[in-house]
């Protein structure tokens, strides 16, 4: 499974942004909801699933969106089942490390 990633450095912090490969682009409303999954935000370079997952652990912020990602990172203990939103059946998750 391929997702894109960028990584953003800003200070001490490094934001990592992170969305399966076939909902880059998407918009998505339900309700007075409007989420977009945009190319600035996400396209940075397109990488399987497991180089993506490695990089939260140098990250201080990071976005996850797509059913593939956040139900990985679930799995490994990035994220608890319960913190995850859920928008026109896509998944999307945020982790904030304190430092």
């Amino acid at each position: 499974m391929e997702v894109y990633v960028k990584v953003t450095k800003c200070g001490r912090h490094t934001l990592l942004a992170i969305c399966d490969a076939e909902i880059l682009g998407k918009k998505l409303v339900k309700g007075g909801v409007v989420f977009e999954i945009k190319e600035e935000f996400y396209n940075g370079y397109k990488t399987d699933i497991e180089e993506a997952l490695s990089l939260i652990k140098t990250s201080t912020i990071v976005n996850l969106c797509g059913r593939n990602i956040v139900e990985k990172a679930i799995e490994r203990g990035y994220v608890h089942p319960e913190a995850v939103f859920e928008i026109c059946g896509i998944l999307h998750a945020q982790i904030m490390k304190i430092i």
